[in-house]
């Protein structure tokens, strides 16, 4: 599924519009994780055990917003939108919300 943060597509004409559709993932963070990413975090460089958590999130958000956008009969989400929060007891959680509509 064509799926884009602008607001239309190139080349495409938009047929219709069914609406807005999202996604959510909440993920949770464990605790030999968190030992990882805190020792990360006082000797400097990135924490792939968070990175690989947020790029998990993000793709299970987005996957869960195109398959309600193919219920709804679209074949494209436009006007893509991610927001990442933290939750208290170590939760993660990635929200994908967009425009599902029917390109040509």
């Amino acid at each position: 599924m064509l799926t884009t943060t602008t607001g239309n597509v190139e080349g495409k004409t938009i047929e219709k519009y069914h609406g807005i559709v999202t996604g959510e993932a909440i993920m949770g963070a464990n605790f030999v994780r968190d030992i990882f990413a805190s020792v990360t975090d006082l000797i400097g460089g990135r924490s792939s055990a968070y990175e690989n958590k947020l790029a998990e999130g993000r793709s299970l958000a987005l996957q869960e917003m195109q398959e309600e956008a193919r219920r709804l009969g679209a074949n494209a989400v436009i006007g893509v939108d991610l927001d990442f929060e933290t939750l208290r007891d170590g939760m993660m959680m990635c929200i994908a919300t967009g425009t599902a509509v029917t390109v040509r």
